[in-house]
């Protein structure tokens, strides 16, 4: 299919399919900035409230190269398609303007410890008392209830108390955390899902509720059923880049480089073993079957390697495809940035940013044939549309100068 026969029924009147929510984003770091940004890039209006001296994701580095101000990428990934209102939520006027934009809104998404924003008068119940059926979304680390629920956590923690880090890295060598916030993302994105659900919920029946995002248990989710394994008593060992059922499955070395690939069917290991000159072992009983490959893992692994060796990267990737078998090229991100299928699929957009300049930011996910989403506007400048979202809430200028002396916004 090409890029235009997917999008010939588009929309452009939309900013996406959830155009008319609005959201209120009052967040910081990663977790909960990624669920108002997934909220944000489908199409909601999200009002980003931060403190004066803005969020946390503004100060990260590195910075964006060759821009007149320093703009951190993590602001310019995360906070991208959102308005920023600054707001003082821990003073009575901050606390009376959120709830008065609560009102008007469909969705509140807050990352703060357990407890916080109940303390300064903006928890769930404070809002349900003036919005019936708002959708709460809360993400935390361990949860709003639970033995530890009240504890400081971030990313790592959340890694290593699932048991994800005890399985990553190699099997001589110690546990490994990833390298990216996997806890942040999969909280951010079980955020937005809930959002979305309990969306549905309340279009339907009129219903509000709170939505209890802990990362930890985000992680443990997407354990691909590890948790129950570790539930059952089953030993679990670190395999490095093999996986325990697909033989051979690996990290291969060519002439210029590393790839990726393997095989799972037991189709493919009779494609494989032929197409690395060994016909005697494609249909041999030991081998034919994923048991037995398991059982002859170094073997399966050698003849793979041997045969990779021989090889360009290019090459060993495109005789792979040409039969069937899964292989792909271990590249950087750099490289990947560069790939044209990388910009075919919009996954990095030129969206100037708050010094006027362009920078090249990651796009949405999925794509919608009907309503499309882009990254429509780039992370705001702290407080650029405080003056704009107060005036739609009916503050005056006169208000405004006045909140804005007092250190309110």
């Amino acid at each position: 299919m090409k890029k235009a026969d997917f999008y010939r029924n588009a929309r452009r009147d939309l900013t996406g399919p959830l155009d008319g929510v609005r959201v209120i984003d009052a967040t910081t770091s990663w977790a909960g900035p990624m669920c108002a940004c997934i909220l944000a890039d489908l199409g909601a209006d999200v009002v980003k409230v931060e403190a004066r001296e803005g969020e946390v994701s503004r100060r990260i580095p590195p910075f964006l190269s060759g821009h007149d101000q320093q703009i951190s990428f993590a602001q310019a990934t995360v906070n991208r398609n959102k308005r920023s209102l600054t707001l003082d939520l821990r003073r009575p006027e901050g606390r009376d303007l959120f709830l008065k934009l609560a009102q008007r809104s469909d969705i509140i998404v807050q990352n703060f410890r357990p407890g916080t924003f109940a303390k300064w008068g903006i928890g769930y119940e404070d809002v349900r008392a003036v919005k019936p059926d708002i959708v709460y979304v809360s993400i935390s680390g361990y949860g709003q209830f639970g033995e530890i629920h009240d504890r400081v956590a971030y990313d790592p923690l959340a890694q290593a108390m699932s048991g994800f880090i005890s399985m990553n890295g190699t099997p001589d060598g110690p546990p490994v955390k990833a390298p990216t916030w996997i806890c942040d993302d999969l909280g951010g994105l079980h955020g937005a899902i809930g959002a979305l659900s309990a969306l549905r919920h309340r279009d339907r029946t009129g219903e509000g509720q709170h939505v209890d995002v802990a990362m930890l248990d985000a992680m443990m989710f997407q354990s691909n059923g590890f948790l129950t394994l570790g539930a059952m008593g089953l030993e679990l060992k670190r395999m490095g880049n093999e996986i325990p059922f697909a033989v051979p499955t690996n990290t291969y070395q060519c002439r210029d480089g590393l790839v990726m690939a393997g095989v799972l069917l037991d189709t493919h290991w009779k494609v494989l073993a032929r197409m690395a000159g060994r016909d005697d072992l494609a249909d041999d009983p030991d081998y034919a079957t994923i048991p037995g490959r398991m059982k002859n893992r170094a073997v399966c692994d050698a003849m793979f390697a041997n045969w990779c060796g021989a090889r360009t990267v290019e090459q060993a990737v495109n005789e792979c495809a040409e039969v069937g078998i899964a292989c792909a090229k271990v590249r950087t991100y750099a490289e990947a940035a560069c790939d044209p299928h990388t910009h075919e699929r919009d996954m990095l957009q030129d969206v100037p940013q708050e010094d006027g300049k362009t920078a090249q930011i990651t796009g949405p996910a999925a794509k919608f044939s009907r309503t499309p989403t882009r990254v429509r506007s780039g992370a705001a400048r702290l407080g650029a549309h405080t003056d704009e979202v107060l005036e739609e809430l009916g503050i005056d200028a006169e208000a405004r100068e006045r909140l804005r002396s007092a250190g309110i916004i």
